[in-house]
């Protein structure tokens, strides 16, 4: 860094300036790792927010119902952000520059809940700076952030806990507890839907008076994307530009993809097709019905399908075949249904079905962070670890580029490359 930049950044500091989420401009600078604390069994985390828009102030709860855990910082790129989740942790120290952040030492761990494209540009600094990380889905926004978030982690020492919270909601071990050989015999399908009737997906947000170049840092937003003239609808929908996020796939797919990858240890997918369209959504880039096709080294055939405009099909409404039973997944409910072969001629025996319902109506996320925090402290790979939301964001990466070439698209596992 420059003398003078230096300087100036230690002034910033000293004054107490807030400072926020976005790497952009700052994508030089390098942390040197810094030795991880020993912890014992009640141990208090100190843990810093990066990004606290509408779900990462929903996160910032989540994480706060564990025990023994305090929230001493948080960064934002909106000075508007800053302020809303003062009311939830008053005592946190705010910042505009998220690398200041890191340069708390006192700091445990940190939770990452910026855009889509700037996981990469928060995660690595993050790591290189010593700190254990809780990294909302999809984990990396392209396959050339996908690999500089690995060469940061391996050899790191760090908990990385990715935020597909289906893996530890109760609902997972139901499904796991149904799947055996002897239940299921040979798998070859998995049909699962995300639907919902909302439009744009429940996402379009009105844009704030003060959501202006006083209060927002926008080529810190930006980060590595393509630059554009401020504007606030991409900063407050940026869920709508491709620039920023990759459609549903990204932001529910990633989920069950999550799931199902744990539950049946699922690779990298062989192929991925994907079409849509947006016929409903006109302000939105993305595609708004899509239907999305793997085909998995497993010999399993896994399909998504999407829309915002009908829920016949629930978020969770998931359907695995086997030659010998299927098993539905609700977000509560767990349903086994045996197979039963008849000769054409004889009466069709309906087969009597098994339901598991969960004792509660979390959908994990609390209990995703509790399992985060135990395992910042015993040092213990968490549920949902680096190299699952790896293989997750590589699957929903190649479907984003199927649909963008209007081909079947392909993995290569030696380059780590989507061909």
């Amino acid at each position: 860094m420059p003398k003078q930049q230096e300087v100036t950044r230690r002034e910033f500091l000293k004054d107490g300036a807030v400072a926020g989420a976005g790497l952009a401009a700052y994508s030089g600078i390098s942390f040197i790792t810094s030795p991880a604390r020993i912890f014992g069994a009640n141990d208090r985390v100190r843990f810093g927010l990066i990004g606290s828009g509408d779900r990462g102030q929903e996160d910032l709860r989540a994480a706060l119902t564990s025990t023994n855990v305090e929230c001493v910082a948080v960064a934002d790129v909106y000075t508007r952000r800053l302020d809303e989740v003062e009311r939830i942790v008053p005592n946190a120290k705010p910042y505009r520059d998220f690398r200041a952040l890191l340069d708390d030492k006192s700091i445990d761990a940190v939770v990452i809940v910026t855009p889509q494209h700037q996981h990469a540009l928060n995660f690595v600094p993050a790591i290189q700076a010593g700190k254990d990380v809780y990294q909302e889905k999809t984990m990396a926004f392209n396959t050339e952030h996908a690999r500089r978030m690995r060469r940061a982690f391996e050899g790191s020492g760090r908990v990385v806990q990715v935020g597909i919270q289906s893996v530890t909601a109760e609902v997972f071990e139901m499904v796991k507890s149904l799947n055996t050989p002897e239940s299921m015999g040979d798998i070859t399908a998995l049909h699962t839907h995300m639907y919902r009737t909302a439009p744009y997906g429940g996402w379009k947000q009105p844009i704030p008076a003060d959501c202006d170049l006083q209060h927002v840092d926008w080529k810190a937003f930006e980060g590595e994307a393509p630059p554009h003239d401020f504007d606030p609808n991409r900063y407050i929908n940026w869920r709508f530009f491709w620039d920023y996020d990759g459609s549903n796939v990204f932001e529910n797919m990633v989920h069950q993809v999550g799931f199902w990858f744990k539950a049946l240890g699922l690779k990298i997918p062989r192929g991925v097709m994907m079409n849509g369209g947006n016929y409903l959504s006109p302000d939105m880039e993305m595609p708004d019905t899509m239907d999305v096709s793997m085909d998995m080294p497993e010999n399993l055939l896994f399909t998504w399908n999407c829309g915002f405009g009908n829920r016949h099909y629930n978020a969770e409404d998931d359907f695995l075949l086997g030659n010998k039973g299927t098993i539905f997944r609700g977000r509560y409910k767990v349903e086994y249904t045996p197979e039963v072969h008849h000769r054409r001629g004889t009466p069709e025996v309906k087969p009597e079905s098994k339901v598991i319902e969960a004792k509660s109506r979390s959908d994990g996320t609390n209990e995703h962070f509790a399992n985060f925090f135990d395992c910042i402290r015993s040092r213990k790979e968490p549920n949902c670890p680096f190299d699952l939301g790896y293989r997750s964001a590589i699957a929903c990466q190649m479907a984003i580029r199927s649909y963008h070439e209007g081909r079947k698209m392909r993995w290569n596992a030696e380059t780590e490359e989507i061909v």
